[in-house]
This record gives structure tokens, sequence and C-alpha cells, in this order.
């Protein structure tokens, strides 16, 4: 396999998973600071433009972090990163889209890429802040409806950790957003994973 990443970016996630599923995979360095995501060669294979971009073993490429995410765990049981039954399997879904389709775009791409919101250039403070109150927010739901312990889910660690990760990483790393305690014990514990420590010293990202 072969993960297309950027440093620091919310492909960490998905690297974070393929380094607790330990088989053999590379990577692909493409360079957000750099727009390398829009580069003709990587629009060739991702006409999205974004990363995340997974190959797997047969050549064929996953686009969108949840899709990969759920086929990573679900294609490897022995992991352990995909719950059983159906209902925890919709809840975890439900947690990982909640990031990746809220808590990213609106909470942290409105800070980092505050142009991207607004034709002037004069109303992008507003812009990022309104991305601080929204993330702050979201944060706070996501402590209200806590179901698991250490963990995201009750059942115990999987993707909705990696997932939540990456925005509590911006959060406490980044910007310096305030988040519940729960939230900043959720992170000092993926900090101790060895995955997770493997997977930010290979894109030279301090946590």
């Amino acid at each position: 396999m072969k993960l297309f990443y950027s440093p620091g970016a919310c492909s960490v996630g998905i690297h974070i998973l393929l380094e607790e599923i330990g088989k053999p995979f590379t990577l692909e360095l493409v360079s957000l600071k750099d727009q390398a995501q829009h580069a003709p060669g990587f629009k060739a294979l991702n006409p999205k433009g974004k990363i995340p971009l997974l190959e797997r073993d047969d050549g064929s490429l996953l686009t969108q972090y949840t899709a990969m995410a759920y086929w990573l765990a679900a294609a490897n049981p022995e992991a352990g990163l995909w719950p059983a039954g159906l209902e925890a399997q919709t809840r975890a879904l439900e947690f990982v889209d909640y990031i990746t389709g809220t808590v990213h775009p609106q909470g942290f791409t409105r800070q980092f890429r505050a142009g991207y919101f607004t034709p002037s250039e004069a109303d992008q403070p507003k812009v990022v802040e309104q991305g601080k109150a929204l993330a702050t927010g979201y944060f706070e739901v996501i402590d209200r409806q806590w179901q698991g312990d250490t963990w995201v889910m009750p059942e115990g660690y999987g993707i909705a950790d990696s997932a939540l990760f990456f925005v509590e990483f911006w959060a406490i790393k980044r910007v310096g957003l305030p988040v519940a305690p729960r939230i900043t014990a959720h992170y000092q514990a993926m900090l101790a994973r060895p995955a997770v420590q493997r997977a930010l010293a290979a894109s030279g990202v301090t946590a």
C-alpha cells in the first residue's frame, strides 16, 4: 500500500491506522504548503485534489478519509480497529463523519485557509475567529456525547480515535484552543501509542 500524505494534515489519522495494522506500506509526500495537491501529476491520480489518498496493493485508489478508515479497519479485523455489531459500527462511522465533515472543514479549514471562505482579505480575521468559535463548540459536543472511557467508543480503541487525534492535535498544538480535560487526556493517551509515535516521526511532526 501507499499513502499520499502531507505532514501535520488529516492524513496522519490514516497513517496511524496503517501503523496499527502493521502491514507493509510506503509514503508519498504531497506538500499542501506547496499546493502539490493541485499539481497535474497528483490530480491525475485524484481529480478531487485532496489528501489523504490510499493506493491499495492491487493498484486501486481510495479517496475520502472515512472510506479509507473503514476499509483499513474492516479489511484487517485482527488489528481490532473495527467494533463488532451494527450499532457500534454505525456509531463509529457517525463519529468519524462528524470529525471529517464538520469539525475539520468548518472548525479548522476556516482557521488555516480563511481565504477559501471570503473574497475579502480584510474579512479573513473574522473567518479565523469564527473557525475558533465553531471548533470550540464542536469539541464541547464531543465531550458531552463521549461514550467510552479512555477511548471515544465504549468498545475500545479504533478508527474514531485516530480521527479525533488529528483535530485535537490541531487544537492543542497548532492553535492553542482550550479543550475539555477528557479530550486532553485522550490526546496524551494517543501520544503514548507506538503507532502514533511512528506516524509522527515518519512525517517529521513534533507533538
